[in-house]
């Protein structure tokens, strides 16, 4: 991921709130807009779905872009920003709210909603390499192969009171008798993973996953994990601009979502290619 700060100029800002926060956390909206109203001239969006969103995006003007959402919102504006080939001339800033928050806190953006508005106010914009694919889908954070169900998101925030009226739920309703689905674990998978255009590993060694992630200097870094039978093998370690992966229809998890299945995909690093803007180290 590299990183050249500068100063965030703009104090014109859109603030788009996307509707799964205001859903979910509809305090910690209010507080963000009370923080950014402020602070800075804002002008506030909520839009009702994708296309809102994207049109709020679209007619910013010179406004400075904040997305007031979780993952799949910040994943949503980059995309559009992306295929507009807008992301080299936007700054945008984000305000994490939402189930699902990895991505962004990953990125180095604060976990709290008054920390994140603050460093919306007083940040710096730094330049963040992506990966993007032969189908011009992007990722920010992390790829993985083949793609595991999401963790559940679980907030250090939720109100005594409301882990209060669950218990008490949990008292009133009788149980009822489980209908467990068990879902395997995906077995090994057999992948050509090519680096660079140089074979890290073909498709007669069986392997458990491979991870890719934008590092620094225009570089992603990958990381196989071979099929192990008693002693765990030691992962294949490696970077370079572009990653192919080759093999049986697969599915891989970018960032928040899941794509697939593909039998060959290849990423290229964009270094450089989106500024955030992020606390002053």
């Amino acid at each position: 991921m590299a990183e050249v700060a500068t100063s965030a100029t703009s104090d014109q800002l859109l603030v788009v709130i996307d509707p799964v926060a205001r859903q979910t956390d509809g305090e910690s909206v209010r507080i963000v807009k009370d923080v950014l109203s402020a602070g800075a001239a804002t002008k506030v969006c909520l839009p009702e779905g994708p296309e809102e969103f994207a049109r709020a995006l679209t007619r910013r003007g010179s406004r400075r872009p904040v997305v007031v959402g979780d993952d799949r919102a910040l994943m949503r504006a980059v995309v559009l920003l992306h295929r507009q080939r807008e992301l080299a001339e936007c700054v945008l800033s984000v305000v994490p709210v939402g189930p699902a928050l990895g991505v962004a806190h990953a990125l180095g953006v604060p976990t709290g909603a008054v920390a994140a508005a603050r460093a919306v106010l007083d940040g710096a914009e730094r330049r963040l390499d992506m990966l993007v694919d032969d189908s011009d889908g992007v990722v920010l954070g992390a790829l993985r192969i083949p793609a595991l169900p999401a963790a559940p998101a679980v907030d250090a925030s939720v109100r005594p009171w409301l882990r209060t009226c669950q218990s008490l739920v949990r008292t009133l309703v009788p149980a009822r008798p489980a209908r467990e689905t068990v879902v395997p674990p995906p077995g090994p998978a057999r992948l050509r993973v090519e680096v660079d255009g140089v074979t890290l590993v073909d498709l007669d060694h069986p392997l458990e996953a491979v991870s890719v992630t934008p590092g620094t200097g225009g570089l992603a870094s990958v990381e196989v994990r071979p099929a192990s039978v008693g002693a765990e093998a030691s992962p294949l370690l490696a970077s370079g601009k572009t990653v192919t992966v080759t093999g049986a229809d697969f599915r891989y998890r970018a960032d928040a979502g899941v794509a697939g299945p593909v039998r060959r995909r290849t990423w290229t690093v964009r270094e450089g290619a989106v500024g955030l803007v992020l606390p002053v180290r």
